[in-house]
C-alpha cells in the first residue's frame, strides 16, 4: 500500500513556486509566446518564467520585441501570481467561491503574506489582495495618462496595466523596447514618481499595510515589525538618494539638469531594493555607487512584501543586535519593545545563508569568464530579485543561467526556506549537550 506524501508548509510553498515556473517556461516555450512564431529554447523560457514569477526582472530578451501579446499576458500573470504568492492567489478562489480554507493552508499562507500567528491570516489575506487591487489598479490609471498620449489608447492602457503590476510586485519587466529600461523617460516625472511610489507601496509588505488600514498614522499602535520596517525603509531611501546624488553628479547622472539628478538619485536609491527598472546605465556607475549598490540590493525589501532580498526588517534586527552588544546590554531593544533571541538567531542564520547562497552562484559565474565585479552584481541582483544587471544576462553561459536561475529562486521562496524545505524535519532531542565556550572575534 503506497504512502501519501505529505509536506509542511515551508515545502508546499517551495514545491508551487517551482511548479509555477515550470508551468511558466512551458507557456513561454510555445511558438506563439514569440512574435516570430519561433519558440524560445526551453532553458531561456524557464529563466524568463523564474525571473517573471520570483518577481526579478533579469531577462534574456527584451521583453516587447521578443514577446507576443500571448507571452506578455503569460509574463504579467506570472509575476502577479509570483509577486502575490501562489498560495495567496488560492485562497482569493476559494473566497470566491465561498469554500472552508483548511488549516495547512493557512499554515502555508503564514509564510506567504508574512504573518506573525495562524489566526487572523485569513484576513490578512483578504486585506492584501484588496490593498494589490486597489495600488495597483491607481497605479494604472495615473501611468494610463502618461501612457495614453504616446502610444494610443489601446496600447496605452495595456502598458499602463503592465507597468503598474511589475512595479508593484518589484518585478522590473518593461515594455519600452530600448532594452535600457527606463533610460528613455528618466526625465519624466510622473512616471518615475508613480512607478517609485508603487515599488514602495509592494516593498513595504502586508502586515505593515494591515497596521495602516487598522491604526492609520497612530504610529505607537502599531506593530513593532511595521514600526521597523517604515522607520528603516525611510531612513535607507532618504541615506541612498542623497548619497547617489553626490556620487553620481560626476559619472552615472553627469550632464543633466541639477532637478533631473535629484530625480535620477531618488528612483536609483528606490530601484537598488529589489525593483529592477532602471533610468540610468549600471555600467556606467562610479565605484563608490556600485559599491552601494550592492549594499542596496543585499537589504531589500520587507518580510511579506512583493520585493526580495536580505529583508531591511532582518538586517535592522542584526544592526540592533550589534549595537547593543557593543553597548554590553544583553537585550535587543526597539520602540519600547524587546526582541526576543529566537528572532535574533534567525536573522543571523537567514542572512548567513543568503550570503553562502549568493557567493557560491558567483563563483560559477566567474568560472565561466565572468569578471568579479559583474559577477557579483548579477548575483546579489539574482539572489534578492532586484533584476537589476551590468549587461551580462543576455550573453550568460548556459551554467550560469541555471546559477541565476536558482539565485532567483532562493530568494523569492527564501534560501532558508528552500535549506528547510529539502532537510528532513527532527524532533528535538530529550537531552542536550554540556554548553562549552570558542573564542568570537
Amino acid at each position: 500500500m503506497s504512502r501519501r506524501i505529505r509536506l509542511n508548509a515551508v515545502q508546499t510553498l517551495t514545491v508551487s513556486f517551482a511548479l509555477l515556473i515550470f508551468a511558466g517556461g512551458l507557456l513561454l516555450a510555445l511558438p506563439f509566446a514569440a512574435r516570430d512564431g519561433r519558440s524560445i529554447p526551453f532553458t531561456d523560457a524557464l529563466f524568463t518564467a523564474a525571473s517573471a514569477s520570483c518577481v526579478t526582472g533579469l531577462s534574456l530578451y527584451d521583453t516587447a520585441s521578443q514577446f507576443s501579446p500571448f507571452g506578455q499576458v503569460v509574463i504579467l500573470l506570472l509575476i502577479q501570481v509570483g509577486g502575490l504568492g501562489f498560495m495567496t492567489v488560492s485562497i482569493l478562489v476559494s473566497l470566491l467561491l465561498k469554500r472552508r480554507v483548511s488549516l495547512h493552508r493557512r499554515a502555508v499562507l503564514m509564510d506567504t503574506v508574512g504573518a506573525l500567528q495562524l489566526g487572523g491570516v485569513v484576513r490578512l489575506t483578504r486585506r492584501a489582495l484588496l490593498v494589490t487591487g486597489v495600488c495597483e489598479g491607481l497605479g494604472a490609471l495615473l501611468l494610463a495618462v502618461w501612457f495614453c498620449p504616446r502610444y494610443g489608447i489601446g496600447a496605452g492602457l495595456w502598458m499602463a496595466v503592465f507597468h503598474a503590476v511589475s512595479a508593484y510586485c518589484n518585478a522590473g519587466f518593461d515594455l519600452f523596447g530600448t532594452g535600457s529600461s527606463l533610460s528613455t523617460a528618466a526625465a519624466e516625472p510622473l512616471l518615475n514618481v508613480v512607478i517609485m511610489l508603487l515599488i514602495i507601496c509592494g516593498g513595504l509588505g502586508f502586515l505593515v499595510w494591515d497596521d495602516l488600514l487598522t491604526h492609520g498614522r497612530r504610529f505607537r499602535r502599531w506593530r513593532l515589525h511595521s514600526k521597523i520596517v517604515v522607520v528603516f525603509t525611510a531612513a535607507i531611501f532618504a541615506a541612498g538618494a542623497a548619497a547617489f546624488y553626490f556620487t553620481e553628479s560626476r559619472h552615472a547622472f553627469a550632464n543633466v539638469p541639477a532637478p533631473q539628478k535629484m530625480l535620477m538619485a531618488a528612483f536609483q536609491s528606490v530601484t537598488a531594493r529589489t525593483a529592477g527598472f532602471s533610468t540610468v546605465d549600471q555600467a556606467t556607475l562610479s565605484q563608490s555607487g556600485t559599491l552601494l549598490m550592492f549594499l542596496l540590493m543585499f537589504i531589500g525589501a520587507g518580510s511579506g512584501s512583493t520585493g526580495g532580498g536580505a529583508k531591511v526588517n532582518t538586517v535592522a534586527a542584526l544592526l540592533l543586535s550589534s549595537f547593543a552588544r557593543v553597548r554590553r546590554q544583553e537585550d535587543v531593544n526597539a520602540f519600547q519593545r524587546r526582541l526576543d533571541l529566537e528572532t535574533i538567531h534567525k536573522a543571523y542564520s537567514s542572512v548567513s545563508l543568503y550570503l553562502m547562497a549568493c557567493l557560491a552562484g558567483c563563483m560559477v559565474l566567474c568560472l565561466q569568464g565572468i569578471t568579479l565585479d559583474n559577477a557579483l552584481f548579477e548575483s546579489i541582483s539574482a539572489i534578492g530579485t532586484v533584476g537589476l544587471s551590468r549587461g551580462v544576462t543576455a550573453s550568460l553561459p548556459e551554467l550560469s543561467k541555471w546559477a541565476v536561475l536558482l539565485m532567483m529562486f532562493s530568494g523569492r521562496v527564501g534560501s532558508m526556506s528552500v535549506a528547510m524545505a529539502v532537510t528532513r524535519e527532527r524532533p528535538q532531542p530529550k537531552r542536550r549537550n554540556v554548553p562549552e565556550k570558542i573564542l568570537i572575534g
